[in-house]
């Protein structure tokens, strides 16, 4: 969670540090650490923070699994952040939407209908996490994936004239260009037959080429970019 976010939240509710921390039970001493980004917020603070104030799901604290994700709680997280068609997860744990993309990208098959709703969680949510997601990204060698996603929702937003996103996104994949891995990959579906990837390599569209994917993953089959 970003301090400035924190304080400009508390500043919004008209509370000064002393009274916002009675409301939390922490010292005003501790509250300005928070706020100065000196201190990390524990998952207790953050429940009583939800309580409080609205707290956007990109401020949520990131907490990755080690293990690799499943596609039921992929499809659960992308209905509680919104998604359409998964609306009905929304009882599920909400999660930091940069969490859930560096789950799913590092699983080994993940089905058609999850792909591509990877997409949409850059474009809903340009003011992702981005430091802690290119790092995680690159320290598993994650960067083409990743870097095809985000120029994808890039895409995506330059269809709908949106300009400010599609900058921002712009600028990640300037971030991603110079570690971009020379290795082929999969858009998450590394058990596709041999007869799939001799296709795709002759068939994929340029973004997929120049990320180094076996996907034909375009904006045309993304339901949101309509």
């Amino acid at each position: 969670m970003d301090g400035h976010w924190l304080t400009q939240a508390r500043r919004q509710k008209g509370w000064t540090q002393e009274r916002a921390a009675a409301r939390l039970r922490v010292s005003q001493t501790y509250l300005s650490l928070l706020e100065n980004n000196r201190r990390t917020v524990s998952r207790r603070l953050i429940r009583k923070l939800q309580r409080e104030f609205e707290v956007p799901a990109t401020q949520l604290p990131v907490e990755p699994q080690e293990d690799a994700s499943d596609a039921r709680t992929v499809a659960n997280a992308l209905g509680r952040l919104g998604y359409q068609g998964f609306t009905h997860f929304k009882r599920a744990k909400r999660v930091n939407p940069a969490q859930l993309l560096f789950a799913a990208l590092r699983m080994r098959d993940l089905e058609p209908r999850l792909s591509e709703a990877l997409p949409w969680i850059v474009y809903r949510y340009p003011d992702l996490n981005w430091p802690w997601l290119v790092q995680r990204a690159r320290l598993h060698d994650l960067q083409n994936r990743l870097g095809f996603v985000v120029a994808l929702a890039r895409q995506v937003a330059e269809r709908k004239e949106q300009a400010a996103t599609a900058a921002t996104l712009a600028a990640v994949e300037q971030q991603l260009e110079p570690s971009r891995l020379a290795r082929e990959d999969t858009l998450c579906r590394e058990s596709m037959t041999q007869a799939e990837r001799r296709w795709l390599r002759k068939h994929r569209p340029a973004l997929a080429q120049h990320w180094n994917l076996l996907t034909a993953l375009v904006p045309e089959h993304l339901s949101y970019a309509a």
